[in-house]
C-alpha cells in the first residue's frame, strides 16, 4: 500500500521534472519563432508587433530560395549515397566474421566523435589537393563522410534484432545470399534503413561548418543565414531558421514513426 502510494506521489514529480528540462532545452530554440513574425527591422525579443514581412522576403528572394533548394538537393543526394554505403557496412559488421570487428566500427563512428571544426579543415586540405574543393562534389563527399555513421547506427542495431536463424533457413532452401538478403534480410531491416536515411539527410540540410569551408560557391540554407549575420541581423533570418527548424522536426517525426512501426 505504501508501495503504491508513493509510486503515484513521485510519479507527477517526475513529469514535472521531466517538463522542466524539456522546456529549459527547448525555449532557447522556440525564441526564434516569435522572432520571425516581429514587426521590427531588427531582432527584438520580445516583439514589438506581429508581421509576415519577413517570410514574404525569404520566399520572393531568389538568393534565399536558390539557398534552401541547394540544401534540400545536398541532402537528398547524401542520403542516396549514405544509405547503402552504411547498409553495407552494417551488415559487414554485424553478420561478418572478419577480424578487429570493434576497431573497425570505432572508425566507422569516428565522424560522430571527431569535433566538426577538425573534420572541416582536414577534409578542406584533402579536397583542395584533389581538386574538388569549393564545389557541390566536394560537399556531397564530406557530408556523405558525416552521414554514413548514423546509417552504420541504424542499421546495425535493426541488424542485431533480427533473428539470424531466418537467413540460415533461407539459405538451406536454396535461396542464394543475395536472393535471402533481398526478400528476407532488406524487407526485416527497411525501418532501420529509412531511420538512417533520415539521419543522413538531416546531417547534411543543418550542416554549417563543413558548408563554409568546402563549399566554396555552394551556397545552403545554414550558410545562407551565417553568412547574412556576418553583414547584418534581421527578422528574415529567424524566418529562414524556423524553416531549417521545421525540415528538421518533419524528418524527426518520420523517424519516430518508424521507431514505432519498428
Amino acid at each position: 500500500m505504501n508501495r503504491a502510494w508513493r509510486e503515484r506521489a513521485i510519479s507527477p514529480l517526475v513529469w514535472c521534472l521531466g517538463a522542466l528540462v524539456l522546456l529549459y532545452l527547448l525555449l532557447p530554440v522556440l525564441v526564434i519563432v516569435p522572432l520571425s513574425f516581429s514587426s521590427s527591422r531588427f531582432l527584438r525579443f520580445p516583439p514589438p508587433g506581429w508581421s509576415l514581412e519577413w517570410y514574404r522576403t525569404y520566399f520572393s528572394d531568389p538568393v534565399w530560395i536558390d539557398s534552401t533548394l541547394n540544401s534540400f538537393e545536398l541532402g537528398f543526394a547524401v542520403a542516396a549515397v549514405a544509405t547503402p554505403l552504411g547498409t553495407m557496412a552494417a551488415y559487414g559488421l554485424v553478420r561478418g566474421g572478419m577480424r578487429g570487428k570493434q576497431a573497425i566500427a570505432a572508425f566507422l563512428v569516428s565522424p560522430i566523435i571527431v569535433p566538426v571544426i577538425v573534420m572541416a579543415i582536414s577534409l578542406y586540405g584533402f579536397f583542395a589537393a584533389m581538386g574538388i574543393a569549393g564545389g557541390f562534389l566536394g560537399l556531397l563527399v564530406a557530408h556523405s563522410v558525416l552521414a554514413v555513421p548514423f546509417v552504420v547506427v541504424n542499421v546495425g542495431a535493426s541488424l542485431q534484432r533480427m533473428d539470424p536463424a531466418l537467413e540460415r533457413a533461407s539459405l538451406s532452401l536454396g535461396a542464394g545470399p543475395l536472393e535471402t538478403f533481398l526478400r528476407v534480410t532488406l524487407p526485416s531491416i527497411r525501418p532501420g534503413i529509412l531511420s538512417g536515411a533520415l539521419f543522413a539527410f538531416i546531417t547534411s540540410f543543418d550542416e554549417l561548418v563543413i558548408a563554409i569551408f568546402v563549399g566554396g560557391r555552394t551556397m545552403t540554407l545554414p550558410r545562407k543565414i551565417w553568412d547574412d549575420l556576418v553583414v547584418l541581423i534581421e527578422p528574415t533570418q529567424a524566418a529562414a531558421s524556423v524553416v531549417l527548424m521545421v525540415v528538421s522536426v518533419i524528418a524527426l517525426g518520420a523517424w519516430s514513426l518508424l521507431q514505432r512501426n519498428r
